[in-house]
């Protein structure tokens, strides 16, 4: 299946990526020292961060994957939508401004600032990159799927090179252009992506007279048109996730790992750094609170416009599958050059996302394990830097590999599971730390390693890797193995965070109580809380 005219899309492709590259080179000529590149100088108004962090938020899951289960779910796919956008209210109450007032660069530096440095930062820093590793996982999986959709490549090995092109211009996006560069790449990416989809709505609510409920119904008529078996589920609540008890047990953990999440994503803590104050950090969350708010209201339409205009089964055999539902609305609407112009943003968003995942994770070694650790908190003049731009490349290979075995896979689904590693590592000692004066070390390292290794091990054996047929055709495994024969799934949900984050919260506890404080927890833990109320003396918080 080939959409439009691969030419036209290349080119549409070639022309964003040629003008970001530009943006990035501008942005990147004053890159000097850590707070340049890590922070982007902390030069960034409120409503440009949280234009910005709309941008890195709304990523291919948001549009590509939430479109796509919408279009073939129906409610239980804007479930997602809800989740996602639900949890900015915890993320706002919760951390954004005394995140700001407290840190200096990454979220190491609010749990290791009354604890010991070295364990906590070293714990800090692997449970960043886990959550990192995942969401890398499933925007390569989006690269993959939109650009075979376009190119007509169904050979795995295409799709294979698309990651690894997604992976090298991630790379240089990073290198050249830290965290200013990657930042206007997404305040330009959310703009485009927000016009794009509200567009796109429009056009669709103007086909059924602005009418959501003749939408609806269109949907359902295309469906049962398909030969999808009781198509009037598509507006009813637990289609996707009300076949048994253990399907709902599975949705009430995902809604779990996508309102705690957010809060304990350290690609989304990092960008309140990026600003001067608390109070710009304030602003920020309100901003993305509204665009991502419109933005996921656009993907309802969105979605059963697919459902509608396109149907179902047309979008589960395309290239890309689920993924491919809001490429070929497009498509179907206004042709070649609207789907060019819809994959490009698509695409763009994509990179825009990868490059924020690469700069937080090659922050989070550079300066929680070379030069708070390695070094003691005493690196050379510029040596964090050059450290942090050696990590993107390893980063940026990794993400290809890990890449290649995700293609095919629901991004939106891909980066639930993300959440629930950032919900079960991070969030339980985010919130320890920031409002519980008597926490430990202990009771740190036991919340961040209990959590994340309970939430990977969970997934490990889960049906996300092993074990499940495809209902349609019981000789293809919708898992990251895709071999039938092979089958270790011993946790039966596909989301582990009603186990793991509960466990974390306990743990973070239970290693406190049965720990002393700090000898000087209390002037700490004082001075912590002043700091996190005021902002007095946010620019100096992390003393080594």
């Amino acid at each position: 299946m080939n959409l439009g005219n691969p030419l036209v899309n290349i080119s549409i492709f070639g022309a964003f990526v040629a003008v970001t590259m530009v943006i990035v080179l501008r942005a990147s000529r004053n890159n000097k020292t850590a707070a340049d590149y890590y922070a982007a100088g902390r030069s960034f108004s409120g409503p440009q961060n949280g234009t910005a962090i709309a941008g890195d938020y709304l990523s291919a899951a948001s549009f590509l994957g939430i479109a796509g289960a919408i279009a073939i779910y129906g409610y239980d796919g804007f479930l997602y939508s809800i989740g996602f956008l639900v949890a900015w209210l915890v993320a706002l109450l919760l951390v954004a401004e005394l995140l700001r007032n407290t840190g200096k660069f990454t979220m190491a530096d609010v749990l290791s600032f009354r604890l010991r440095q070295r364990p906590v930062r070293m714990a800090a820093a692997l449970a960043t990159l886990a959550v990192c590793f995942f969401y890398l996982l499933a925007q390569m999986a989006g690269a993959g799927g939109l650009v075979a959709l376009l190119l007509g490549i169904t050979a795995p090995a295409g799709q294979y090179a698309v990651v690894a092109v997604v992976g090298v211009l991630m790379i240089v996006y990073v290198l050249v252009g830290g965290m200013k560069g990657t930042t206007w790449v997404q305040i330009v990416k959310a703009v485009l992506l927000i016009a794009g989809a509200g567009a796109m709505t429009v056009w669709v609510l103007a086909m059924y007279g602005f009418n959501p409920s003749a939408l609806m119904q269109a949907a359902i008529d295309t469906a049962a048109a398909q030969g999808v078996e009781d198509p009037e589920k598509l507006v009813e609540p637990m289609n996707q996730y009300g076949a048994s008890e253990l399907t709902k047990l599975n949705f009430l953990s995902l809604a779990l790992a996508l309102v705690l999440g957010t809060a304990g994503l350290p690609h989304v803590l990092m960008r309140f750094y990026t600003v001067p104050d608390a109070k710009q950090a304030r602003r920020s969350v309100v901003w993305a609170i509204w665009l991502i708010g419109l933005f996921y209201l656009f993907t309802l339409v969105l979605g059963y416009g697919a459902g509608a205009l396109v149907g179902p089964e047309a979008i589960t055999s395309a290239p890309g599958g689920v993924n491919s539902a809001a490429p070929l609305l497009a498509y179907e609407l206004g042709g070649t050059l609207l789907l060019g112009f819809i994959a490009a943003v698509a695409f763009a968003t994509i990179l825009a996302v990868v490059a924020g995942l690469a700069i937080t994770a090659a922050a989070s070694f550079a300066h929680d394990v070379y030069a708070s650790v390695v070094k003691d908190g005493k690196p050379d003049p510029g040596a964090e830097v050059k450290i942090a731009r050696r990590t993107v490349i390893v980063i940026g290979a990794v993400a290809i590999l890990g890449g290649m075995f995700a293609v095919g896979q629901n991004v939106a689904f891909l980066v639930a599971l993300a959440f629930a590693v950032a919900a079960s590592a991070n969030l339980p000692t985010l919130v320890y730390s920031l409002f519980w004066r008597r926490f430990t070390t202990r009771g740190a390292l036991w919340s961040i390693y209990g959590g994340l290794i309970s939430c990977l091990t969970l997934i490990i054996f889960s049906p996300v890797v092993s074990g499940k047929p495809n209902p349609a055709n019981p000789d293809q495994n919708l898992s990251l193995i895709k071999d039938p024969s092979v089958d270790f799934a011993l946790f039966p949900l596909e989301n582990p965070g009603i186990v793991s984050i509960p466990l974390a919260f306990f743990l973070g506890w239970l290693g406190t109580v049965t720990s002393k404080p700090e000898p000087d927890h209390e002037a700490k833990a004082t001075e912590m809380e002043v700091r996190a109320l005021t902002g007095a003396g946010a620019e100096g918080a992390v003393q080594h």
